[in-house]
């Protein structure tokens, strides 16, 4: 399992996890699920969202990348929109998984981030 070096590991102020530490050697990895974003999250939750997208678009930009210690409850809430498979066939169950990021659909969702706030 790939470790992203330098990946914030949660949300400041929070137990909301980004990344996780050790393989599952036994089960496998998690499988990534798209999560539905309802209108009445948390304000945490939100900002949580946020937080992690603006990490991945730090870290990797338009270029894909490894799932690795990314994980994957917090890839779910951006999985299918902003977060989308980058190779085919995608396995959601491995740390080898390629991602990458839509850029017009994480800009449209967090404008804040790539800065086009009005």
């Amino acid at each position: 399992m790939e470790k992203h070096r330098g990946f914030p590991g949660r949300l400041p102020g929070s137990d909301l996890q980004f990344t996780i530490r050790h393989a599952n050697h036994k089960k496998g990895a998690t499988p990534i699920v798209a999560r539905e974003r309802f209108r009445d999250r948390k304000a945490i939750d939100r900002a949580a969202d946020r937080a992690f997208m603006a990490a991945l678009w730090e870290h990797f930009g338009e270029e894909p990348f490894v799932r690795g210690n990314l994980d994957a409850g917090r890839l779910g809430w951006l999985f299918g929109r902003e977060v989308v498979p980058a190779e085919e066939p995608f396995d959601p169950e491995s740390y080898d998984a390629l991602l990458r990021i839509d850029v017009d659909r994480a800009r449209a969702a967090f404008p804040e981030i790539f800065g086009d706030e009005d």
